[in-house]
């Protein structure tokens, strides 16, 4: 495993994180969690990833019980609030009330008493992001987090978000977007943006939801998995699954089967090459599944490999940087 510096703080992360979203309290109970993660450890990752909304709030007690015995200073625990964890108005977003209330929810479901980065899991336009900040530098402040960052924020945002956390003497060290070899739309602006301001990326789904394993085929729908409900539809938009992507995917094999990889290894591989990436979340319903998605730390894919994996995706990829995935109060 490969550690790497997150933004411009001192801290250090490992390439892969393990995430387990849309898995923990979803498609697996708390023993294959607990096996997931101590496998993970054993594979040489420190860096684990949530969310207060992950699977109602199950997801983090589930970490938490998963991580209890775990050396606490041996492990970077990052979690999230934005999304609805309740029924009221105030249970939800990133107001000073809701972000005061739910960091004490994740640190009492995750059973610490602090998390190592506190990240809006998105930007919340109904409140003023002076409050919103002004929230994370108190929880800071208090040693409930001690970095702060956000997911799926565009440039101006981050931006402005830096600036404040300055003001108040606080670090805005991560962005946590979607990124793959299938959706660059960060590398036009975010990444420059973020390299200005000492912000490094925290990258989601650089497996495509699991598009880039090569699993499906040349099939134009799911075939099962965590992404999938019982009767086999996708509990979420999957743009990924259509058979003009699917058959460019099954043409990467070859490139990786000369690498001697894994199509998976390899993926994870390309969004570590990105300078600007300092961790990989990784998901696993299995423990086995992290042994290949682990290796990537220490493949280095030269310029004709990447090179040749452009060529083969052309047109499929996206990179407009209009679709940095913000919440839909954006109009």
């Amino acid at each position: 495993m490969k550690y790497r510096k997150l933004g411009s703080s001192g801290m250090y992360v490992s390439a892969i994180a393990l995430g387990n979203w849309a898995t923990h309290g979803e498609t697996v109970d708390q023993d294959v969690a607990t096996a997931c993660v101590h496998k993970a450890l054993d594979l040489g990752i420190t860096t684990f990833d949530t969310a207060d909304a992950y699977a109602d709030t199950k997801a983090e007690t589930m970490l938490g019980e998963a991580l209890k015995g775990i050396r606490r200073e041996g492990v970077e625990v990052m979690t999230k609030a934005f999304f609805p964890t309740g029924p009221g108005k105030n249970d939800r977003g990133l107001s000073r009330k809701h972000m005061m209330e739910a960091i004490n929810g994740s640190l009492r479901r995750l059973q610490m008493d602090y998390v190592d980065v506190y990240q809006a899991h998105r930007y919340d336009y109904e409140t003023p992001l002076e409050e919103t900040m002004g929230a994370f530098a108190d929880i800071v402040h208090s040693g409930k987090a001690h970095y702060v960052g956000v997911s799926e924020w565009t440039v101006e945002e981050i931006r402005a978000g830096a600036a404040l956390a300055a003001e108040l003497g606080i670090q805005l060290v991560s962005n946590q977007p979607q990124y793959n070899m299938l959706w660059r739309v960060i590398e036009p602006g975010v990444v420059p943006a973020c390299e200005d301001l000492g912000i490094t990326q925290v990258c989601w789904s650089p497996l495509a939801q699991g598009v880039l394993t090569g699993k499906y085929g040349t099939a134009a729908g799911p075939v099962g998995g965590r992404f999938t409900d019982e009767d086999g539809n996708l509990k979420t938009e999957h743009k990924f699954m259509r058979a003009s992507v699917l058959e460019r995917v099954e043409k990467l094999k070859v490139v990786a089967g000369d690498l001697g990889l894994p199509l998976a290894t390899m993926a994870v591989a390309w969004v570590l090459a990105n300078p600007n990436v300092s961790a990989a979340i990784v998901g696993a319903s299995r423990p086995e599944q992290l042994e290949d998605t682990v290796r990537a730390s220490e493949v280095i894919l030269d310029q004709a490999t990447r090179q040749r994996i452009d060529d083969i995706l052309g047109d499929v990829v996206e990179r407009d940087p209009a679709k940095v995935e913000s919440f839909p109060q954006r109009v």
